[in-house]
């Protein structure tokens, strides 16, 4: 089973980029962020033709995340537990029946956090506490289940290719990567440094001063992987072709093929 995450960057400017990378690449889930659209407003139709069902959780201009996937989709679940007044669409997650195996996705857009100090970073890191509530939860289910997206963290110094220009950021701030840590250390693999032990490897590139023909890249999308999940890992990579194409988004897919 081949799942990816990809931060899209509004489905309405990247709806025929997104059609063509989802026939070229096969993904048989596709967790997508930032769609910044309504649920009735997402061309649901499009990837229903090309035999995804589709799940979204939206609003109107802003985050919104949505599942698109070929298997059935069952116990879909929106929001993050953990505050009924948080009304941004960040959150999403279902069941995904594979040939030989069910997987729990949760598909998630994480706060940006920026400025610092302030009520986004603080909002960030309350959202990351609710986070790691709902990763304790799924590791006590010992099943296959896995927590990707644009997670907004920059792990380490060498997932950014200048980590001095994102010291003061709030994706790199040693209380962001603390809370990030805390979550890992429940058990989750990370899939992609699992898989790729090497700098200079990254999932986003700013539109501003020329980021990608320079590969002034940072890497913070990420899936974490449940030890039942993990053992089901044959491999992880990121698109990062994806960047060059016309009218891109400022992130590119990762993904994982399970032995589901």
């Amino acid at each position: 089973m081949k799942i990816a995450t990809f931060n899209i960057n509004g489905i309405k400017a990247r709806v025929n980029a997104l059609s063509d990378w989802l026939r070229e690449a096969q993904p048989d889930v596709a967790l997508l962020q930032e769609i910044k659209s309504v649920d009735e407003n997402f061309p649901r139709e499009i990837f229903e033709d090309m035999g995804y069902n589709v799940e979204t959780h939206g609003m109107k201009s802003f985050n919104g995340v949505a599942i698109l996937s070929k298997f059935p989709l069952e116990d879909v679940s929106r929001g993050l537990p953990g505050d009924d007044t948080d009304e941004q669409a960040r959150w999403i997650e279902a069941t995904v029946m594979g040939d030989t195996h069910a997987i729990r996705m949760c598909n998630l857009y994480l706060p940006n956090g920026n400025p610092v100090p302030g009520p986004k970073y603080d909002y960030k890191l309350a959202w990351m506490d609710r986070l790691y509530d709902r990763a304790k939860d799924l590791m006590a289910e010992e099943m296959p289940a896995l927590m990707a997206g644009d997670y907004n963290i920059i792990p380490q110094a060498e997932d950014a290719a200048r980590p001095d220009v994102w010291r003061n950021d709030a994706a790199f701030l040693p209380e962001s990567r603390a809370k990030w840590r805390k979550i890992v250390n429940l058990g989750f693999t990370e899939a992609f440094r699992a898989r790729n032990p090497n700098p200079g490897q990254y999932s986003f590139w700013d539109y501003q001063a020329g980021a990608w023909n320079k590969n002034d890249g940072i890497r913070i999308d990420h899936f974490l992987l449940t030890p039942q999940c993990a053992d089901l890992l044959q491999d992880c990579q990121i698109d990062k072709d994806i960047r060059a194409r016309e009218r891109p988004s400022d992130h590119v897919p990762v993904w994982v093929d399970l032995a589901a």
